[in-house]
């Protein structure tokens, strides 16, 4: 195999990743807190202080994920630049 240079054009549309953050840990961390309010009965607190701490971090996690699917969309470019593929043209023939 020859080691030729090949031009690679520029994609014509973009992939963005999204930011990095913590709001799914917190989510893991908000779950787990109510299944531990499940199974924690007479384990240093009542099973309903990790169900109701469970269930404020689990909301203020997945308050804290739609702000940044949110933000992230609106922060989008709008317009791309359109580049389009040349595609070789086919003739069909009819015999009839």
């Amino acid at each position: 195999m020859s080691s030729e240079r090949r031009h690679v054009s520029e994609p014509g549309e973009l992939i963005y990743t999204p930011k990095p953050s913590w709001a799914p840990a917190f989510f893991a961390l908000g779950g787990t807190g109510l299944v531990a309010g499940i199974y924690a009965a007479g384990f240093i607190f009542s099973p309903y202080i990790y169900s109701i701490a469970g269930a404020i971090i689990i909301l203020f996690a997945f308050r804290a994920l739609v702000r940044g699917g949110i933000r992230g969309y609106f922060g989008l470019q709008r317009r791309q630049r359109v580049q389009s593929a040349a595609l070789p043209i086919e003739q069909i023939h009819l015999d009839d």
